[in-house]
């Protein structure tokens, strides 16, 4: 057998990412993670959620930096599970459960891409996205932050983490540029999930006027739009043709 073929390196890492996602399911398999996306679920058992996770802290903590991790790994959206971890943990352990999570998470992804799927990905996205080549080429750490920053610029999170295959990033820019690179938009919705324990405490039924009237929900709606606004300067700073 070949061990460099590419049919193999498809087959290994397929059986990689199955295994992955058993280990997922049997985690989850006791667990309505429904449950957590619905309001009223939410503000009956609050408190018990987090008088939970107050008593459980480092236990909590590193089940859901796995979690995230697994996610990443599994090509997962990213944009509920950072909500729940935000209302759960608050902005700042949140946030920083989720940027060491999705950092490790994503540089895993990025190996295995690399290592199994890299003539896959040039095949698939080499065209597409052969602009950008030329400006990760010039400097691939400022470039794949700012790339980061301005959320990928509409591209998925799962394939952002997998670009870098296309120009052979090299392990530790691909971490720094990733670390550094996603602590605004990161905070930002960690903030909005965090938010909602205060429409809970002051409200008895959600709605747009409620939620909106909280500084803690439209401060990280601000702030939002403050990063498109400065995406938007970084795409015609550092990405002009």
């Amino acid at each position: 057998m070949n061990f460099n073929s590419t049919n193999f390196k498809i087959y290994l890492g397929s059986a990689y990412l199955i295994v992955l996602l058993i280990g997922l399911y049997f985690l989850f398999s006791n667990f309505n993670i429904t449950d957590l996306t619905n309001y009223e679920f939410i503000k009956e058992n609050k408190g018990l959620i987090l008088k939970y996770k107050d008593n459980n802290i480092f236990f909590m903590t590193v089940v859901f930096f796995i979690i995230t991790i697994l996610l990443n790994l599994l090509l997962c959206p990213m944009l509920l599970p950072t909500l729940i971890i935000g209302f759960i943990f608050g902005k700042w352990l949140g946030t920083s459960i989720l940027v060491f999570g999705n950092t490790v998470g994503g540089f895993l992804l990025y190996l295995l891409a690399k290592t199994f799927f890299s003539e896959l990905i040039q095949k698939k996205f080499a065209i597409k996205f052969s602009k950008f080549i030329d400006f990760f080429n010039r400097n691939e750490t400022i470039y794949f932050m700012c790339f980061r920053f301005m959320g990928g610029g509409g591209t998925p999170f799962p394939i952002q983490n997998v670009l870098p295959v296309l120009f052979n990033m090299s392990a530790k820019n691909y971490i720094i540029a990733t670390f550094l690179g996603i602590i605004p938009t990161t905070f930002v919705t960690v903030a909005l999930g965090s938010g909602i324990e205060d429409v809970i405490d002051s409200s008895t039924e959600l709605s747009f006027s409620s939620v909106f009237q909280s500084p803690e929900i439209y401060l990280p709606i601000v702030g939002f739009f403050i990063i498109l606004i400065g995406a938007f300067v970084i795409k015609n700073f550092f990405f002009k043709t």
